[in-house]
């Protein structure tokens, strides 16, 4: 691939100033700087959207350094769905969190592609209710424009067009609490995806749901992705959801994280959730990444029961 020269990058660095710790048998050095400025591109790969190096996360806990991330290295092509599985507690959400910024990471950069002017860089569907319990479905969806100062014409058929994708049209004047659970994530999704953003972060969306419903939006969220081939980042517990949705799986390994294996997803798009699941080769692919996985969470269990004993 020929390198971009011209394009930008936000970027996130963490410089060394007080002395290192060891935790757990690694060295950590903890950072107090942060900067975040437009540099000049240094990727030699055109397509990376997001570039992660030596990136790691220490909070600081009565008992020491808690080391939640490890060193991590990740390159994330623009446009692609990328999915994120790993056991309870091996720093999923919170490397999700240092992506939407809120979060700092101790050491490492990491460079992000600087969105089109008037763009924002990320919005983030969270796993539980994200809404504003005053506002309609309609308020809710146009939130990210209106907080822009987006035009009123262009807010109503933005919002009106992601409703109808997500079959909320008719619920448009509708609260919250008058919504089913699977329902309010669909305002989630279409709050997202109405703000335009440049990279869309996920954290296990569907996870309260039932069976259903889940797959149910899961083809709701892959058809209206279609349209926009959002950067994605997602983070799952489930393998069938991550080989459903996803073009490359990262497995991270038990505490403390990090990039156990990424692997690429071999279907072709569009997909249709039922009829994916029904070839051999799914049923293959999700196999395989267990068989990966299963080390992983059998040693976070171990890690569990060895702190409650």
């Amino acid at each position: 691939m020929t390198c971009n020269r011209g394009s930008a990058l936000l970027r996130r660095s963490r410089f060394q100033d007080p002395p290192a710790v060891t935790a757990k048998g690694i060295k950590v050095v903890l950072m107090t700087t942060t900067t975040l400025k437009p540099v000049a591109a240094t990727s030699t790969d055109a397509d990376v959207k997001i570039r992660i190096r030596d990136l790691t996360k220490v909070f600081q806990t009565k008992n020491g350094p808690f080391v939640a991330l490890d060193p991590m290295n990740l390159d994330i092509p623009k446009g692609c769905f990328f999915m994120i599985v790993g056991p309870s507690g091996c720093g999923k959400t919170t490397l999700l969190r240092i992506l939407a910024g809120l979060e700092e990471h101790t050491s490492g950069t990491l460079e992000i592609t600087a969105p089109a002017a008037g763009r924002p860089s990320n919005s983030m569907v969270f796993q539980g209710d994200s809404l504003f319990p005053w506002m309609t479905v309609w308020e809710n969806a146009a939130y990210g424009l209106t907080m822009r100062g987006k035009p009123k014409g262009e807010i109503k058929d933005v919002v009106g067009h992601y409703l109808a994708r997500t079959g909320l049209s008719k619920f448009h004047a509708s609260y919250p609490h008058q919504l089913s659970g699977g329902m309010r994530q669909r305002v989630s999704i279409a709050r997202a995806f109405a703000n335009d953003p440049d990279i869309l972060l996920m954290d296990e969306p569907f996870s309260a749901l039932d069976e259903q419903n889940k797959v149910l939006l899961q083809e709701e969220l892959l058809r209206i992705w279609e349209e926009t081939r959002k950067t994605v980042m997602f983070i799952t517990h489930s393998v069938d959801e991550a080989v459903t949705l996803g073009d490359r799986i990262m497995i991270m390994t038990a505490h403390p994280g990090r990039s156990k294996m990424i692997v690429d997803v071999p279907f072709e798009r569009p997909r249709k959730v039922l009829e994916l699941r029904a070839q051999p080769e799914y049923g293959e692919l999700v196999y395989n990444i267990w068989g990966h996985l299963r080390d992983e969470v059998q040693r976070a269990r171990a890690q569990d029961e060895g702190r409650a004993s």
